[in-house]
């Protein structure tokens, strides 16, 4: 059963048929791109041109210029859009030059972790596929056994080499992402070293290989900060292709038995508070949450109880 917090997560939403099956047919990426019906989404470092702030820019294939690469993302199922439910859409992945010529002007170029919020069910799917396909071909240029470079295929969903055959697939990495409460029910927040100082967000690391979900979120919530949780429990979940994350939110709580000794590890986390309600609602002018488009967010507003006004 789907937890409920999924579907109101700005990056999980989505209105694309992913047609799997077409992938698989020879020759379909020029097949599509023939066709006046199909459309193009450009994406540039990471990066989708936009239409309008809260719109994709999806082209007609006459109107691209060259691309180093096309992915297939499948088919519009969005009634309310423009182009006709069954439209089917492809990625065009373009260089700096290649950009450049299409469109000069570098504010046209949005990332869905700054637009994910204000894009439609439809578009905000698209563009996190996009990047996500964008950024594993960027990473997984060569064959990791052989270091032979490897060629685009399967609609782009496959890097496969060209000498024997061998198929790499795209990968996710899943990392967990905890509210953590305590008896009082305060939520723990970490301000990271990489951040302002008076940014703060929920605890969160990557799931190591051998480990359960659960176990990820007990050993980096201890590791972080010193605090030995107990019962997490799986709230949702949304991708997070900068680069090519699943996050996996849960919520936890300080084990009574044996709590721990709240520090920072000095590394990754460099403060750490507890926040009642009203602490946290009391200190919005001088703390930083998390963007309206991460999951962190949406676990810290679920355990408010309402929208933070930030």
């Amino acid at each position: 059963m789907s937890s409920p917090l999924t579907p109101r997560l700005p990056l999980s939403r989505q209105q694309v048929d992913r047609d799997y099956l077409t992938r698989e047919r020879p020759g379909v990426v020029a097949e599509l791109l023939s066709s006046a019906d199909t459309r193009v989404l450009p994406v540039w470092r990471g990066r989708t041109l936009m239409a309008t702030p809260s719109a994709l820019a999806l082209l007609e294939p006459a109107a691209l210029g060259q691309a180093r690469d096309h992915l297939y993302l499948g088919r519009s199922l969005d009634p309310a859009a423009v182009e006709p439910v069954g439209t089917p859409v492809v990625a065009a992945l373009l260089d700096d030059d290649q950009a450049a010529a299409l469109e000069p002007d570098d504010e046209a170029w949005s990332s869905p972790r700054a637009t994910g919020s204000t894009l439609s069910a439809r578009d905000v799917g698209l563009a996190v596929e996009a990047v996500a396909l964008a950024n594993w071909h960027d990473s997984h240029r060569f064959a990791p056994r052989t270091g032979r470079e490897l060629v685009s295929d399967k609609a782009g969903w496959v890097r496969r080499d060209p000498d024997d055959g061998h198929e790499v697939f795209p990968r996710t990495d899943p990392a967990i992402i905890v509210g953590v409460t305590d008896a009082d029910d305060r939520l723990l927040l970490g301000s990271n070293a990489l951040w302002e100082s008076n940014r703060w967000s929920l605890l969160a690391g990557f799931v190591e290989p051998g480990e359960s979900l659960e176990q990820a979120v007990q050993r980096e919530v201890f590791e972080e900060s010193g605090v030995k949780v107990v019962d997490p429990q799986y709230l949702g979940s949304q991708p997070w292709p900068f680069p090519a994350s699943l996050m996996l939110g849960f919520r936890a709580v300080v084990d009574a038995a044996d709590p721990g000794v709240l520090e920072p590890d000095g590394a990754e986390i460099l403060d750490l508070r507890w926040f009642s309600r009203d602490e946290l609602a009391a200190s919005l002018g001088d703390v930083l949450l998390p963007g309206r488009t991460s999951i962190a967010r949406a676990i810290i507003e679920d355990w408010f109880g309402g929208e933070l006004d930030q």
